[in-house]
């Protein structure tokens, strides 16, 4: 297979910046609904790229989670994304609807949310979920899946008649955004590209070259 040579003409959908909601978080609801009923698989999947103490990318893939004057995430703070964030607090976001056409990249500053909303969220996970965050040193290593597991079984024990209280070490990130950019696949690679910039309490929306 010669990957060079592989081709998808994009004919779904247009984007004008006639049509587009004047708040970007408007207009990224929409979309995201849309993807959602989609029956897409993980429709919030999003890339999250942070940046190392020694100026290198890194990227993986996380959930998100909600969205209020941000994007909520939680993780581990002590993971390699919790150690870069706590370094550098700026990180991107880029959602990728395939099936739709559509791609939304998001870039801002990165901060935790309340203790509150933490603790709401971990507990409204199914109990195992809360079990393996407490269980897993996130992003280190470890000996073998033995290890990990027998520490499961051990906190699933002690916590069989009771909730597990939420970890200091792990939590929520709210990415408040400086800049987003809502992209549509078009015909000829001549795709429609949006972006807003934050300008004080206003947005300025303008269009780019695909």
């Amino acid at each position: 297979m010669n990957i060079a040579d592989m081709r998808k003409e994009y004919t779904l959908e247009k984007l004008d910046i006639e049509s587009v909601k004047p708040n970007p978080f408007e207009q990224f609801k929409d979309w995201l609904h849309e993807a959602m009923n989609s029956q897409m698989l993980e429709p919030t999947a999003m890339h999250l790229a942070t940046v190392s103490a020694d100026g290198k990318p890194s990227g993986r893939i996380v959930l998100l989670k909600g969205v209020d004057t941000g994007f909520l995430f939680f993780t581990n703070y002590q993971s390699r994304k919790g150690k870069e964030l706590a370094t550098n607090p700026f990180a991107s976001l880029t959602f990728y609807w395939a099936e739709l056409e559509r791609q939304v990249r998001i870039e801002g500053k990165v901060e935790k949310v309340s203790e509150e909303i933490s603790n709401d969220y971990f507990h409204s996970r199914p109990k195992g979920s809360q079990i393996g965050a407490i269980a897993s040193p996130q992003s280190q290593v470890i000996q073998d899946r033995n290890l990990l597991e027998r520490q499961i079984q051990d906190l699933a024990s002690q916590y069989q008649d009771s909730l597990p209280p939420r970890p200091a070490y792990w939590g929520g990130y709210r990415l408040v955004p400086e800049v987003l950019e809502f992209w549509q696949g078009r015909p000829s690679r001549l795709h429609d590209r949006i972006r807003y910039t934050k300008q004080g309490e206003n947005w300025r929306i303008e269009r780019l070259a695909p």
